[in-house]
């Protein structure tokens, strides 16, 4: 059995590195650091556990021996997965896990496998990937569950283990930038939630690595990737089912495409989805107005009473949030005491949620009183969303007309998008036009139950009030 411990020889004690702060740690696993008292130590700990050597014997083994999960770890998430409700798996799902895992047994046996699941919001791909990772770890093979938002990640470790704190299964999710240097089949498998939002290049300043889906598929031995192009919402997003075919012919795996369709977000509504589309004029669609379906869609005329509506819906499960297009700079986050997006005229001051509940403000209690953005809210779903539709898009004349100008400068999202318009103008507003409305369509369908809207431009307002077919459009649902 191995005993951890870390030696940091060169490191002088403070009350930093020995804080109760990392108790749960070094408890497990002790820390030394510089001094011959800590030396001593040191030889100490080790005498208690290594009677006598081998001739270097543990060392080979252990550095040539195979990295799995121990059985606590194991039966833990087992347990952790047993009667949670938010991951039951039902339909299409199960056909997608019952295929990921035949395929993992082929991979394992020394064939590269690439499988493609395709669906849309609400179609259970994270329900699919979170379980896939409790059953891989169970057969006690290396796996991660991938995202490039930190959010997800956050949200369903909170979700296995019921504790917003750090928990000992938080080395089971990793950022997608993090294979860049990682070994040739290093990993069972790597399961890419929302693959849609993969870059090329890695880390802080986008400098490191080559392609995040060529480095996925090159560390591991099955690569499940869930996708859904139309949730591409920024400049660097390159997840596309085409470009992981290349990458994956390019390293020599099989490749499996499967669809996810059936629709569990927006109360099963696929009829709102398709009203959707076409009007955000993402494409043509048999539903041009929004009746006869049961889901609960309204558009208020101010965002005060977008708020009301959503404090009211929040006191059934804590489950309804305010989101917004990402029109305003994140003042507050230098000066706490600023509001970042104020409406004055309507006694309505809010602030972005990035500071204060980060990566898990669908979760917190108290984040209904800010603002979440697509950063901290994609990947994710409430019972009900308020969205707060920006000057990013407006409708002219019933055509839907984007500006990407229009964007907070702390928004990084498009940035790229002046350089290329310099030199390819009508292409790059193509796709900031997408990405535009791939934003608010996204955001539009976090909601299980019900959608509510308010937009900044009243042409626009009126616009989609047409579309809804009538003045206001209701459907009572069960909480």
């Amino acid at each position: 059995r191995l005993k951890p411990c870390a030696y940091l020889h060169n490191y002088i004690e403070d009350d930093v590195i020995k804080n109760l702060f990392y108790s749960a740690y070094t408890s497990k696993a002790p820390v030394f650091l510089e001094g011959d008292e800590e030396k001593g130590k040191l030889q100490e700990y080790i005498k208690k556990f290594v009677k006598h050597g081998d001739v270097r014997g543990v060392m080979y083994r252990i550095d040539g021996g195979k990295i799995k999960p121990s059985k606590n770890l194991c039966d833990s998430l087992a347990s952790m997965l047993q009667g949670n409700e938010e991951f039951l798996m039902i339909d299409d799902q199960k056909v997608v896990y019952e295929t990921a895992l035949s395929l993992m047994k082929k991979a394992t046996d020394g064939e590269k496998q690439v499988l493609i699941v395709k669906g849309g919001p609400g179609t259970g791909k994270s329900v699919v990937a979170v379980n896939l990772l409790v059953e891989i770890t169970k057969r006690e093979l290396l796996v991660q569950y991938v995202t490039k938002n930190a959010a997800p990640r956050a949200v369903y470790e909170c979700l296995l283990t019921g504790t917003m704190k750090k928990t000992h299964i938080g080395n089971l999710f990793s950022g997608s930038g993090s294979y860049v240097d990682t070994e040739k089949g290093t990993f069972d498998a790597l399961l890419v939630d929302e693959a849609h939002r993969l870059n090329a290049k890695s880390g802080m300043y986008k400098n490191l690595g080559e392609n995040q889906i060529k480095e996925i598929i090159r560390a591991s031995k099955l690569s499940v990737f869930f996708l859904d192009e139309d949730q591409r919402v920024t400049w660097q997003d390159i997840g596309e089912l085409e470009e992981i075919r290349r990458w994956a012919r390019l390293n020599k795996a099989s490749v499996y495409v499967m669809d996810l369709r059936s629709q569990f977000r927006c109360n099963g509504s696929d009829g709102y989805l398709a009203w959707l589309d076409d009007a955000l004029q993402i494409r043509e669609t048999a539903n041009t107005f929004l009746e006869g379906i049961s889901y609960d869609f309204q558009i208020v005329d101010s965002p005060s009473d977008l708020r009301d509506l959503i404090f009211e819906k929040n006191k059934e499960k804590n489950k309804a949030r305010l989101v917004a297009g990402y029109c305003w700079n994140w003042i507050s986050r230098r000066d706490k005491t600023k509001m970042d997006i104020e409406f004055p005229e309507y006694d309505f001051a809010m602030k972005w949620n990035l500071a204060s509940e980060g990566n898990l403000w669908i979760l917190s209690k108290k984040s209904v009183n800010e603002i979440g953005c697509i950063h901290t809210a994609q990947g994710l779903e409430m019972d009900y969303v308020g969205v707060i539709v920006g000057p990013d898009l407006i409708v002219r004349n019933g055509k839907i007309v984007t500006y990407p100008r229009a964007r907070a400068r702390t928004d990084a999202s498009l940035r790229g998008y002046l350089q290329a318009s310099r030199v390819h103008p009508e292409q790059a507003k193509r796709k900031a036009d997408a990405l535009i409305k791939n934003t608010y369509r996204t955001l539009m369908t976090r909601g299980m139950k019900g959608c509510y809207v308010y937009f900044t431009d009243k042409e626009t307002e009126r616009y989609f009030r047409d579309r809804i077919g009538r003045v206001d459009h209701q459907v009572e649902v069960d909480s």
